[in-house]
């Protein structure tokens, strides 16, 4: 066996992040930055009042209580008014310029109108600067706003946008194929028959795919047969900037597709069995063309930890990103999770909410099994059981965060199966 540092420095070592295109703005949300973006335009554009209410002089307020001669209004929008002299207010709305002369901005709640609405009662004294926001308060001209590798998120992208830019050099979101192979799959449509099973690894790949943001093509299925699984590979590597497969890496009669990823891939290629329970089996290559193909192990939970651990860091660096693996908590266990020694990394699904005394608590672990995807739906971890004979309650363990959210506290949070 390999250790899984070995294993995830030979796939990610040779990768590197697709070639940069432009995209519309609308298209930017979380992909990657290819380029600097500077700002030409200062933020705010002109000084501007930050409240409803009466631009003026700090000055004429100085000595207490003022009374003002309102001379006309500002909206946003307008243009500035004439200049303001001492012993005058304008009527401003938020976001409206400043006029010249004014170097305030009273609330509306702190003045008093007189009746006729033309002059007003400044009960104290204001300072200079005021609710006023300055020109360029925000972002400079020249400032950088986005550097190669910023992951575009809303606040970035309305940054970009409030330059007047409508598109953006990124780096692609990765075309990703998914080929299940197995004499025993049929289409999840439908009843199964005897001897057959539904094909849930391709609906939980592609699922997980498009919820880490890349695109998906469905390779189908593929038979327990060489030039078939062959025939599926070629096309994702045709067609696709990457390739994942299901099945057929370990080390019964029937399977092929660790020999088809050697054969196929002539730029490198390794079956490896890793020191990690579940997911031992792994197969990874790379095309003539560099393109990744990945051969997972056919059981479901064992394919969704060989995704988290080898396919999504590898493709967050194909689209660019710089950080490839999800957070890692160390969390403390409200419960216990047993094992044996064996000489591997146990990843256990569980699920950890947050306490009151500030740490992250794993509540509930799920049943061991590598083909029990019931037993993983409620995880919200995945915990890290180093080598030993496992881990009791009030222990802490490193985890992995697969889904941030926080359930409504008076839902349940335990697992329905029963604990180990």
């Amino acid at each position: 066996m390999i250790s899984l540092d070995e294993a995830q420095r030979y796939v990610l070592r040779d990768l590197e992040a697709l070639a940069p295109v432009a995209v519309p703005l609308d298209d930017a949300l979380d992909r990657v930055s290819a380029q600097v973006v500077e700002a030409r335009e200062a933020v705010p554009g002109f000084t501007n009042s930050a409240m409803d209410g009466y631009a003026l002089r700090s000055d004429d307020t100085s000595a207490g209580p003022a009374r003002l001669r309102v001379i006309g209004s500002v909206l946003a929008g307008d243009s500035p008014r004439p200049r303001l002299e001492s012993g005058e207010a304008i009527r401003i709305m938020t976001g409206a310029p400043v006029p010249d002369g004014a170097d305030c901005v009273c609330m509306i709640e702190e003045v008093t109108v007189r009746p006729r609405g033309d002059e007003i009662q400044v009960a104290r004294a204001l300072s200079h600067g005021e609710n006023i926001r300055l020109a360029g308060e925000d972002v400079a001209v020249g400032q950088v706003l986005v550097t190669p590798g910023s992951e575009l998120g809303p606040v970035l992208l309305g940054l970009v946008a409030s330059q007047g830019l409508d598109s953006l050099l990124v780096h692609p979101r990765p075309k990703v194929g998914v080929l299940s192979t197995g004499d025993e799959l049929i289409d999840s449509r439908g009843s199964s028959v005897f001897g057959k099973i539904h094909d849930v690894n391709k609906r939980l790949l592609l699922a997980s795919l498009c919820q880490s943001g890349f695109d998906t093509v469905d390779l189908g299925i593929a038979r327990d047969d060489y030039d078939e699984i062959e025939k599926g590979l070629s096309r994702g590597i045709a067609e696709c900037d990457a390739v994942v497969s299901t099945g057929g890496v370990s080390v019964g009669d029937a399977d092929h597709v660790k020999t088809v990823i050697t054969d196929r891939c002539s730029g490198r290629a390794r079956w490896m069995q890793i020191a990690i329970r579940p997911a031992k089996p792994f197969a990874f290559g790379l095309s003539e063309s560099g393109t990744p193909v990945f051969g997972l192990p056919g059981n479901p939970v064992s394919t969704l930890v060989s995704f988290e651990l080898f396919v999504r860091p590898a493709l967050r660096l194909l689209a660019g990103h710089t950080a490839l693996a999800r957070p890692m908590v160390t969390a403390v266990l409200d419960c216990p999770i047993p094992r044996r020694r064996d000489g591997t990394i146990h990843f256990v699904h569980a699920f950890a909410e947050f306490h009151l005394d500030g740490h992250f608590h794993v509540v509930a672990a799920a049943p061991r099994g590598s083909h029990s995807l019931r037993a993983a739906a409620n995880a919200n971890i995945l915990a890290m059981v180093e080598d030993g004979d496992g881990l009791v309650a009030g222990e802490t363990v490193r985890a992995m965060i697969l889904n941030p959210a926080q359930p409504d506290p008076g839902r349940s949070n335990r697992f329905t199966l029963p604990l180990m």
